[in-house]
């Protein structure tokens, strides 16, 4: 029997929900799988607000989608729950808490970045991030690359990137285009393990929850074509002119236009979660505009796996950082040209998330009952291993070898990569307790 309309929509209160959802803006460490862990805890086991299939269903799509996979789920939940002002609430406080924190941290780094204690903090956090890294290309890469096809094509992509510097979104395209062949002609090769859910409680009571299969859709979840296409062109429209403002403002060849434009294309690139768009970030922001240097960029993922919301977050550090190399405002107010840059780089990453939730999600939702997404996107996770895997390379060189090959070697900090290593692939130790422990112990080996 169906769940009344009005319960599913006002069982829980805007106010109820704003509190949460800016909880966890703050609390969110350990990357997507802890921040889906704790939504999953939380929102299906505890608080009841979303059944486990819809759940999982909301977590699909956005698994499918470029972005990061853990803030467009609190949009689609903060959606289903309230529509368009639920989605703009949940979406919001995730990140908000972790721009203003990363903000604060760029300055303290360019302003004060010559400290004893920050530089032992960052020299030890950097080598556990290469193997952070390292562990993440295995961890999808398992649940991933589960045919030989599959395998050579990540092998394919780590050539492609690392020998031959191919762009990362032509290995993107290359890989959707190959996912297409596969389908059509071996469609064995693109055969997927079906995820694991390891926290879900088996004896959970679907009928319980607010938004459950039975629940009633309300009107903001049924889907049509006109909303459809007027959220489309809503979305482009608010793009298009947050980009005009800055050309009118700055010019089309300004710092300013081309953060925004540069990110716009990294937010669509970002299948795979924030490693794997880190590449092209690194390709565009380091080697083609020079807006930081590659062991700035080491640093901002230091910082970045330090701080709560997604870690696709780094980009707002990167976009500090080039705002005050550019000097925006001249020599004497390199912090608001920080921060204007950071909030440009901001909003052009998270728009198309919000697009995507908002106008897909009635969409997804009317195709519940059936199976649904296509091939190709297997295929490109499956380049992303790859793509990830060079980044660990990259990583680790600069790591090691911080003047290059004609400077020294550190052991120290291939003794310490060797150790968080085995913490992480050994042990299974939280992503926060490795860095926690690789910052006192670089912050105590620059002490003495």
């Amino acid at each position: 029997m169906s769940q009344p309309l009005s319960s599913a929509a006002t069982a829980v209160s805007l106010r109820e929900a704003f509190r949460y959802w800016l909880k966890l803006g703050f609390i969110s460490f350990g990357g997507p799988a802890g921040q889906l862990g704790m939504m999953h805890q939380e929102l299906v086991e505890k608080r009841r607000w979303i059944s486990e299939q819809r759940f999982l269903h909301a977590l699909n799509y956005c698994m499918l989608l470029p972005g990061p996979e853990a803030q467009q789920l609190a949009t689609y939940i903060g959606w289903l729950l309230h529509g368009a002002k639920g989605a703009l609430i949940a979406g919001l406080l995730f990140i908000l808490p972790s721009f203003f924190i990363l903000s604060l941290l760029a300055w303290l780094y360019l302003a004060h970045g010559d400290v004893p204690l920050l530089q032992g903090l960052l020299y030890g956090v950097k080598p556990a991030v290469t193997a952070i890294v390292l562990f993440a290309a295995w961890r999808i890469g398992k649940k991933t690359l589960h045919t030989a096809v599959l395998k050579l094509l990540a092998l394919a992509a780590l050539i492609a990137i690392a020998v031959f510097k191919m762009p990362f979104p032509y290995i993107v395209i290359a890989a959707a285009l190959i996912g297409l062949v596969l389908m059509r002609w071996w469609p064995a090769q693109l055969k997927v393990a079906p995820a694991s859910h390891g926290s879900a409680k088996a004896g959970a009571t679907a009928d319980a929850a607010v938004v459950n299969d039975n629940t009633a859709l309300p009107k903001w979840q049924l889907f049509s074509w006109r909303k459809f296409i007027f959220g489309i062109a809503l979305g482009i429209a608010i793009w298009a002119a947050s980009l005009g403002v800055l050309v009118m403002l700055y010019g089309w060849h300004s710092p300013q236009v081309q953060l925004g434009w540069f990110f716009t294309k990294a937010a669509l690139l970002t299948f795979g979660g924030a490693y794997a768009v880190l590449p092209y970030v690194y390709q565009g922001a380091v080697e083609q505009y020079g807006w930081l240097t590659a062991l700035q960029m080491i640093d901002a993922l230091a910082l970045g796996e330090s701080t709560p919301g997604p870690l696709i977050m780094v980009v707002a550090f990167v976009g500090f950082i080039a705002g005050w190399t550019e000097q925006l405002f001249g020599p004497n107010m390199l912090p608001l040209a920080g921060m204007l840059a950071a909030a440009i780089v901001t909003f052009f990453t998270f728009l198309p998330s919000f697009l995507f939730i908002l106008v897909g999600a009635p969409l997804v939702e009317s195709s519940r009952k059936q199976a649904a997404f296509t091939a190709p996107l297997t295929a490109i996770t499956a380049a992303v291993v790859g793509v990830i895997a060079n980044l660990a390379l990259f990583f680790g060189y600069h790591v090691l070898w911080p003047q290059g090959l004609s400077g020294n070697f550190d052991w120290f900090a291939l003794l310490l990569g060797i150790a968080a290593g085995v913490a992480l692939f050994r042990y299974n130790q939280g992503i926060m307790r490795v860095l926690t422990v690789a910052a006192l112990l670089g912050m105590v080996t620059t002490a003495f």
